[in-house]
């Protein structure tokens, strides 16, 4: 029988690639400089402005090149934090159990009862606004999705037959954790870090779009694209080139966790 193909693993692998190519490009080199204001102000798009130019005369294509780096950035922090610490939590949790388990459980059941967004905003107020507090305030909140996770991974594997056996041969803990059990649960997790990533990506769009994100001059496509509003009927390409670019950035991720999801079932 012919095996079928992953049509949201190529083609979300293909809108991301070309998302992070622009990307890395955006580091090295820009068409003009991203924050330099000048007299050109809501300029169409042209073969010289690609996205054309905005209220300040500043280059939209090169604004939106380096606020996605930003997000990109911000995104791969946040899911390091997450993920790492979640990993660790998680692991421990789910291998002993017992007080710990349950202690640690509730207080990733009560992270997650508030509404993201909103636990964010209060980080960021008490913490105040900068790249460095944004990835701080985000990567705690993606913390008990990870730890959840892997825990239950970890529940689920520490009374299999293989485990058994390795601790009757004298194999320590740690070396089962995290050289028996944890590379069974990559691919749950590398799905889950494609999920994150892109919840990075908007999260931090949201915050700069409610100005406590990335602050000017620096670009933010969540800034951009609430500076885009009040000029919807009058520069139309403000908004619709900011936001095609986060609607890239997640549509990609997004189709790549559901393409690794699919492969993880069928393998």
């Amino acid at each position: 029988m012919k095996k079928k193909g992953n049509p949201f693993l190529y083609i979300g692998g293909a809108i991301s690639a070309f998302m992070t190519a622009l990307i890395v490009m955006g580091y090295f080199w820009t068409p003009y400089d991203p924050t330099a204001m000048e007299s050109k102000k809501f300029l169409p798009p042209s073969f010289e402005h690609l996205l054309g130019t905005d209220n300040f005369g500043r280059d939209i294509f090169s604004r939106v090149l380096e606020g996605a780096g930003t997000s990109f950035v911000i995104a791969i922090c946040v899911v390091l934090i997450g993920c790492l610490v979640g990993i660790i939590i998680g692991s421990f949790c789910g291998y002993y159990g017992g007080v710990a388990d349950l202690v640690l459980t509730r207080i990733c059941d009560s992270i997650t009862a508030f509404p993201s967004i909103l636990l964010a905003l209060v980080i960021i107020t008490v913490l105040g606004s900068g790249t460095e507090n944004i990835v701080i305030a985000l990567g705690i909140l993606f913390i008990p999705s990870f730890a959840r996770i892997v825990r239950g991974e970890f529940a689920r594997c520490r009374d299999l037959n293989y485990i058994k056996s390795a601790r009757l041969m004298g194999v320590g803990s740690l070396r089962i954790m995290f050289c028996h059990i944890l590379p069974n649960t990559l691919p749950v997790l590398l799905s889950a870090v494609t999920i994150g990533f892109n919840n990075a990506i908007l999260s931090e769009a949201s915050m700069s779009f409610l100005g406590l994100g990335i602050q000017p001059p620096y670009a933010s496509l969540g800034s951009m694209l609430s500076d885009s509003q009040t000029y919807l009927k009058s520069a139309p390409w403000y908004a619709l080139g900011t936001g095609g670019a986060i609607i890239l950035l997640i549509l990609g991720f997004s189709l790549l966790a559901e393409g690794l999801q699919r492969s993880g079932k069928t393998a």
